[in-house]
């Protein structure tokens, strides 16, 4: 006797989740059987190719007759806070923040860190 198609999709759906149970299942086993291997051998997740470590990159070669790109700045330290947290490093345009205190009558001293 044929099946309808609402019975295929039915059958379907109920083969989706017996594949997802075993899956699981071997899943858990498989973790089971690496989580060993690591331990015994003593890996590290640079061992694996897991680690978050990269070469650092090559400096980009500059043309004749023109001066080398610079190196991009690192982290700047914190110049100028107010009593809210807003903090400013002192480079590029001045934060709302510091303007309109500075229009109210404060001294750029009166914030530095």
């Amino acid at each position: 006797m044929a099946q309808s198609y609402e019975q295929i999709q039915k059958r379907i759906e109920s083969l989706q989740k017996e594949a997802e149970q075993l899956r699981k299942k071997e899943v858990a086993g498989v973790i089971e059987r690496i989580k060993k291997a690591i331990d015994a051998y003593g890996l590290t997740a640079a061992d694996l190719g897991l680690a978050a470590t990269r070469a650092p990159k090559a400096a980009p070669k500059a043309k004749p007759g023109r001066k080398p790109a610079k190196k991009a700045a690192g982290k700047v330290a914190i110049k100028y806070k107010d009593a809210d947290g807003n903090t400013w490093t002192g480079r590029g345009l001045q934060p709302r923040w510091l303007k309109a205190a500075l229009a109210a009558g404060k001294k750029l001293d009166d914030f530095k860190v």
